[in-house]
C-alpha cells in the first residue's frame, strides 16, 4: 500500500504527466456529459423502458448507454472505428492503399484523410436509420423527415465531436484517445450492471453466495484474460558485430515477441458481425425461419456458441496471416545483419518465423474463442445478461487492453525521469489495445 501512494505521489510531481492525466480526464468528463443530452424533438422519457439486445446491446454498451439514449453521441466512435477497418482491408487488397501506407508520415495523414471522409459518409447514413429504426413513434414530438434532417447533422457532428475529442486525449492527454472513450462508455455500464445482479440474487436468486462467487470468478477471468493479452513467444535475435572508428555497434542478442493473440479483437469483431446474419434474415424472411436458423440466431444456443467459436479460431487464423508478415520480418532482420541463432538468414528465417507463429496462434485462438462464448455460458449459468457481458467478449478484452496500454504509458513517464515503475518486480509489457495496425 505504501508503494501504491509513493507512486501516485511520483505521478503528481511529474508536471507534464499530471497536466496529461487532468486533460484526459477532463475531455472524458465533456464526453460522458454529451451522451446524456438527448436529440432534439425527442421525449427521452418514452424512451426509459427501451432495451437493447444482441448487436445493437453491443453497440449501446460501446456508446455508454448513449446508444438507448437517443443521445446527440448516439453513434459514438462506431462509424470510425468501421470506415478504419474498411481502410485497414482496403491496405491489404488495393494497391493504391499499400503504396500510400508505405509512403511513412505522408502516406499516414492521406490515409487518416481519407478514413475521415469515410466516417462522415457512414455516419450520415447510420444516423437516418438510426432515427427510423431504433426511435419509437411515442418519443418522436417533430414530423418525421424534419427530425431525420435534423437528427442526421447533429448525429454526424456529435461523431466527429468524439472523434475530435479522441485526437486530442492522444495528443494531450494520456493513452489512446478512441480507445479511452470506448474504455469509459463500457465502464459506465460497470456500476449498474453489478448493483442489478445483487439485487437480483438478494430478490431470491440463490442470495449473496451466488454473487460472491460471480464476483471471484469474474476476477480470475480477467487474471485469465491478462494472460492472454500479454502473453509472447520471445525468438533470439543476434545482431553481427560492426566496429567503426572506436566504437563497437551490434553484437548482442535481442527478441522479436510473437504475440499469442496477435489478432486482438477482431476475430470476435469478424464473427459477431457474421453471426448476426442468421437472425437478420429470420427477421426479413420469416418463411425461412427454421431449427437450425433459430438456433444460430440464439446467443444461448450450443449450435450458436459452437459456431462462434470456430469462426474466431478460423478468423484469428486468417487476421493474423495478413497482419503479421514473417518474410518482412525475416527481410529487415538480414538488412540489418540480425539472424536467429541455428537458422540461415534468408528463406529459412521467414519459414522459421512462420512456423513459430502458426504454432502459438492455435492456442491463442483457442482462449480467445473460450474468452468471447463465457458471456453467454454466465447467461446459461443464470447470470443477468446485462452483467453476464463483463465475463468476456469484446468488452472485456478492451478493457483490459487499454487499461494495461494506458498503464505502460505512465509507467514510460516514471521511468524517463529515474521513478520506480508502477509495478514492484518487472516493469508491465506495452501493447495495442485491440489489434496490430487496428484503430482501437
Amino acid at each position: 500500500m505504501k508503494k501504491l501512494f509513493t507512486t501516485l505521489s511520483n505521478i503528481w510531481k511529474i508536471d507534464d504527466l499530471r497536466v496529461r492525466i487532468l486533460n484526459t480526464l477532463l475531455f472524458l468528463l465533456i464526453y460522458r456529459i454529451g451522451s446524456f443530452i438527448v436529440l432534439p424533438g425527442i421525449n427521452p422519457l418514452a424512451l426509459e423502458a427501451k432495451g437493447q439486445e444482441g448487436l445493437l446491446g453491443l453497440l449501446n454498451m460501446f456508446a455508454g448507454g448513449s446508444f438507448s439514449r437517443a443521445s446527440i453521441f448516439a453513434l459514438g466512435v462506431m462509424p470510425y472505428i468501421s470506415a478504419s477497418i474498411v481502410v485497414q482491408l482496403l491496405g491489404i487488397a488495393v494497391p493504391y492503399f499499400q503504396k500510400m501506407q508505405k509512403e511513412g508520415e505522408s502516406g499516414r495523414k492521406k490515409i487518416n484523410q481519407i478514413t475521415r471522409y469515410l466516417t462522415v459518409a457512414i455516419t450520415l447514413l447510420q444516423s437516418v436509420a438510426y432515427v427510423r429504426t431504433q426511435i419509437p413513434l411515442d418519443a418522436k414530438v417533430m414530423s418525421e423527415p424534419l427530425l431525420s434532417i435534423s437528427s442526421m447533422f447533429i448525429l454526424t457532428a456529435g461523431t466527429l465531436f468524439v472523434m475530435w475529442l479522441g485526437e486530442k486525449i492522444t495528443d494531450k492527454g494520456i493513452g489512446n484517445g478512441i480507445s479511452l472513450i470506448i474504455m469509459v462508455g463500457i465502464i459506465a455500464q460497470l456500476p449498474g450492471s453489478v448493483v442489478t445482479e445483487f439485487r437480483s440474487r438478494l430478490a431470491g436468486q440463490g442470495g449473496i453466495i451466488p454473487f460472491i462467487v460471480e464476483i471471484v470468478a469474474l476476477f480470475f477471468i480477467i487474471i485469465f484474460t491478462i494472460l492472454i493479452v500479454q502473453g509472447v513467444r520471445r525468438i533470439p535475435v543476434q545482431y553481427a558485430k560492426k566496429i567503426v572508428g572506436n566504437k563497437q555497434y551490434g553484437g548482442v542478442r535481442q527478441y522479436i515477441p510473437l504475440k499469442v493473440n496477435a489478432a486482438g479483437v477482431m476475430p470476435i469483431i469478424f464473427a459477431q458481425a457474421i453471426m448476426f446474419v442468421p437472425a437478420a434474415i429470420g427477421q426479413f424472411f420469416p418463411g425461412m425461419q427454421g431449427n437450425v436458423l433459430t438456433s444460430l440466431s440464439n446467443p444461448s444456443s450450443w449450435p450458436y456458441n459452437l459456431t462462434f467459436a470456430f469462426l474466431i479460431i478460423a478468423f484469428t487464423f486468417f487476421y493474423t496471416a495478413i497482419t503479421v508478415n514473417p518474410v518482412q520480418m525475416s527481410d529487415d532482420m538480414k538488412k540489418n545483419g540480425g539472424f536467429i541463432p541455428g537458422i540461415k538468414p534468408g528463406r529459412a528465417t521467414g519459414d522459421y518465423i512462420d512456423s513459430v507463429i502458426s504454432k502459438i496462434t492455435m492456442p491463442g485462438s483457442v482462449f480467445l474463442a473460450i474468452i468471447a462464448i463465457l458471456p453467454a455460458l454466465a447467461i446459461i449459468l443464470g447470470v443477468n445478461s446485462q452483467f453476464a457481458n463483463f465475463f468476456g467478449g469484446t468488452s472485456l478484452l478492451i478493457l483490459v487492453g487499454v487499461v494495461l496500454d494506458t498503464l505502460q504509458q505512465i509507467e514510460s513517464h516514471l521511468l524517463m525521469r529515474h521513478y520506480d515503475g508502477l509495478m514492484k518486480t518487472g516493469r508491465l509489457k506495452g501493447r495495442n489495445p485491440v489489434a496490430a495496425g487496428s484503430v482501437i
